[in-house]
């Protein structure tokens, strides 16, 4: 590319390598669109994202720059989701009078749909940074705001420092691009953030935090580092790696209380049973409890916001 736009005339108009890249993108997705019969209803460039909202088969997905962020069965929106949003209900098992919840990220919705479904006495404060993925959620994933749903365009760092409320569960599910693909905003994973997060949680408040990647193998050091750094802020933390994708949802909480495989299942079937947890699921995804440290753990580095070596460990 740099040799090709050398040797042009002085004249000439070089192709900007942003649109080059954009029509390689759109190329790529109308070549694939055409080997799968897909049908794209949406696509835009916003400023974070490379936009496409595509049916196939009966499911919606929602893509940034060409990697899934969201799916959604189209005859039932509350099914077809990926499997690591359901264990964004476990904050439950620690504090089943959950009334508040601080949710960074929303591509599609499928965790506020969820939470708009089976928790209808729960509040969910949503912080989603692209204007654009608001619209989107809205249009096409039967997202809706009402007073206990609200969504707000902002970064959720400087949400969070303004706001002046407590939450009992803070999630994150927040991805920005990078030259590695999608990559967690540096500022949204470091001790400082984390102890930020603490001092915006009742006292029986706990975070929950969506990771690409495995306890063992696949971006194993990126799984150590983030448990490493939520170590340093909250006494306890235990891991959901789900079955069906490479993500590994972290569960923080404010009790020093140390829990077993055994409570977790105990304290789920007792929510299920009560009828506060409703999803059909849930029993199944309690099994996936890891309350041990990662391997890679005992020599991971502390991400800080003056030492943050996020991208390197997400192309590990």
């Amino acid at each position: 590319m740099n040799r090709t736009n050398r040797r042009r005339s002085v004249s000439a108009s070089p192709i900007p390598a942003r649109w080059l890249l954009c029509l390689a993108a759109l190329l790529s997705a109308w070549s694939g669109q055409a080997q799968t019969g897909k049908q794209v209803v949406f696509e835009r460039i916003s400023q974070y994202h490379q936009i496409q909202v595509y049916d196939d088969g009966g499911v919606r997905t929602l893509s940034f720059n060409g990697s899934w962020e969201t799916k959604m069965s189209l005859a039932d929106p509350l099914t077809g989701h990926f499997e690591y949003t359901e264990y964004f209900q476990m904050p439950f098992v620690w504090n089943p009078d959950i009334k508040t919840v601080l949710m960074a990220g929303l591509g599609g919705g499928s965790t506020q749909r969820a939470y708009q479904h089976y928790f209808t006495n729960v509040t969910v404060d949503t912080v989603e940074i692209d204007p654009v993925v608001v619209e989107v959620a809205k249009d096409y994933f039967h997202v809706t705001e009402t007073p206990t749903q609200r969504i707000h365009t902002n970064d959720a760092r400087q949400f969070l420092r303004r706001a002046t409320n407590t939450y009992d569960v803070i999630l994150m599910d927040a991805y920005a691009t990078t030259r590695y693909g999608s990559s967690l905003p540096p500022q949204l994973v470091t001790k400082e953030f984390f102890t930020m997060a603490n001092e915006h949680l009742t006292a029986n408040g706990v975070l929950g935090y969506n990771v690409i990647g495995q306890i063992t193998g696949y971006r194993s050091k990126l799984i150590a580092a983030l448990y490493h750094t939520l170590k340093e802020v909250f006494p306890q933390v235990y891991l959901f790696p789900a079955n069906e994708s490479q993500n590994v949802v972290f569960i923080a909480t404010k009790s020093k209380e140390p829990f077993t495989a055994a409570q977790v299942q105990q304290k789920g079937e007792a929510l299920l049973r009560s009828g506060i947890v409703k999803l059909p699921a849930f029993t199944a995804r309690l099994r996936n409890f890891w309350n041990t440290p990662p391997p890679a753990a005992a020599t991971a580095t502390t991400l800080t916001d003056d030492f943050n070596p996020i991208e390197s460990l997400m192309a590990n």
